[in-house]
């Protein structure tokens, strides 16, 4: 078993790995930045260090200085999280080149699945269902493709991940505008500017997962997640299983999964992700070679810690897991909250954080690093925390996620709990008719930005109650003379009791 375990990474999954690293009895290291030295994951890990400015390209994302610490703290491996260098092929080949575990799939494993166009032809190989696409070497020769796929379609970087750098294009005007920009867009982000063409899926439904597989050829599948709740291609709400996958279709996916895993010698943990039609067709889409974002959703359903058996898969061991041992208990939802304004176009919030109450009830589960007086700082993802909800059936676990979430509080900086409690309660979301675009055609942030502007009227009220309130009990003002302004003084009285009770 490896004996200690550099974490390179911050917040909730920096926190979530040394949580599984102590009940394993492996030390763990924390590494982090100076915007970082008062987060949780250094106070709870057994040591830590310094690795550079709150900039992640001299910190979280230098090479060079998080080799240096492990080996100087004599750490024998590494795990990267997710985000930040945790599919980078070159990371992942100088820890090899060090004599470093790295907790994940091998750098030539990350290079067939961050290249999305060799990726793809290899599982077409395979005999795997793939989404059409061509990579296109200039305007011209994407005119071309383009006009044989048919519009609409989905513009790529060959290198991209994590739902970045996409663009739906739905004419030629279209994709002459976006060629330019998303050519620069993906230099930028992945230090590639390749771009590939792709037809776009109308009304699909995300479906992802998750897979582990040993070194011996060993592989079973965890069932799947549905991740078709995004904006702009980044998920929020995840849920397992998805409403719309019988036995059979799960039967079938599930061995699709396995099988692209041992089409790319997939080593660890990884989440293997499909879109699916209309017609029930699922396309394989893309591997997602690390641990993801919503892997919670997935241990609350199997009772398997996945992070657990990364450690294990990258120690040696062989997989103890069977896949007819393994079963779906219930459902699961979560639901990512962003520091983000969702009224705003989920523009981003930074500040500090006043007031934080965390949702509580039966089958709840929160993974969360802040705390009051956390700052949240500009140059890192808004993510402050995933509330998980399991119960018994679909129905069960959003009724629980919507209690948990009326009952959640941060204060300081906008959240996106206001857009999550909209779609809890959407008619097409309890009927579970879910789909990439369920945002834009059930109308969500219209109705988001109803519901805040009503709850800052309230807000405000409640405020000029609580005023009153108080000048009237000590009779600043003779509480019959105050009653005389009427209706709306009595109205905001009664919401100033209200306040007052809730601890406004």
């Amino acid at each position: 078993m490896i004996e200690k375990v550099l974490v390179a990474n911050r917040g909730e999954i920096a926190l979530r790995i040394i949580r599984a690293c102590k009940e394993l009895g492996i030390r763990s290291v924390a590494v982090y930045s100076d915007a970082d030295v008062n987060s949780l994951h250094v106070r709870y890990a057994d040591e830590s260090y310094r690795i550079g400015p709150p900039d992640p390209s001299e910190s979280y994302l230098n090479v060079d200085r998080i080799v240096e610490v492990a080996l100087k703290c004599g750490a024998d491996a590494i795990h990267p999280g997710y985000g930040f260098l945790s599919e980078n092929p070159e990371f992942a080949r100088r820890c090899e080149e060090e004599g470093i575990i790295f907790v994940g799939p091998s750098s030539r494993t990350l290079e067939l699945s961050g290249d999305k166009l060799a990726c793809k032809k290899e599982m077409e190989r395979h005999g795997i269902p793939t989404i059409p696409g061509s990579e296109v070497g200039g305007e011209e020769d994407a005119m071309r493709v383009a006009k044989e796929l048919g519009y609409p379609i989905l513009l790529k970087s060959v290198y991209g991940g994590g739902g970045r750098g996409i663009r739906l294009v739905r004419d030629e005007e279209e994709l002459r505008k976006a060629l330019k920009v998303a050519m620069m867009e993906a230099k930028a982000a992945f230090g590639r500017e390749e771009l590939y063409i792709e037809k776009y899926i109308e009304g699909a439904r995300h479906i992802e997962f998750q897979i582990l597989r040993d070194a011996y050829g060993h592989a079973v599948h965890l069932g799947e997640r549905e991740s078709s709740i995004q904006r702009r291609y980044q998920k929020l709400i995840e849920l397992s299983p998805s409403p719309m996958l019988d036995e059979g279709m799960r039967e079938e996916m599930g061995r699709m999964a396995v099988k692209a895993a041992e089409a790319i010698e997939y080593t660890n943990a990884g989440t293997i992700e499909f879109l699916v039609d209309r017609d029930r067709n699922p396309y394989f889409m893309e591997v997602n070679a690390r641990l993801q974002v919503e892997h919670p959703v997935t241990e609350m359903v199997t009772g398997v810690d996945i992070v657990k058996e990364q450690l294990r898969l990258a120690s040696g061991e062989r997989l103890d897991l069977r896949q007819e041992q393994l079963a779906l208990n219930g459902a699961a939802i979560e639901c990512r909250i962003n520091a983000e304004d969702p009224s705003k176009g989920f523009l981003p919030s930074v500040g500090e954080i006043v007031t934080y109450i965390p949702p509580t009830g039966p089958g709840i589960r929160v993974d969360s690093s802040i705390y009051p007086g956390y700052r949240v700082d500009r140059n890192y993802d808004p993510l402050l925390a995933k509330v998980i909800a399991h119960g018994r059936s679909y129905e069960e676990a959003r009724l629980r996620m919507l209690a948990a979430l009326e009952g959640m509080v941060i204060g300081g900086v906008e959240t996106v709990i206001p857009f999550h409690l909209v779609v809890l309660k959407d008619e097409a979301f309890i009927k579970g008719d879910l789909s990439t675009d369920f945002i834009e055609r059930r109308g969500i942030l219209d109705k988001v930005r109803r519901e805040m502007e009503r709850g800052r009227r309230t807000t405000e009220l409640k405020a000029a109650g609580i005023a009153a309130y108080l000048i009237a009990k000590n009779k600043l003002v003779p509480k019959v003379e105050a009653k005389r302004e009427g209706r709306r003084w009595k109205q905001a009285y009664r919401y100033g009791v209200m306040g007052l009770a809730e601890g406004f």
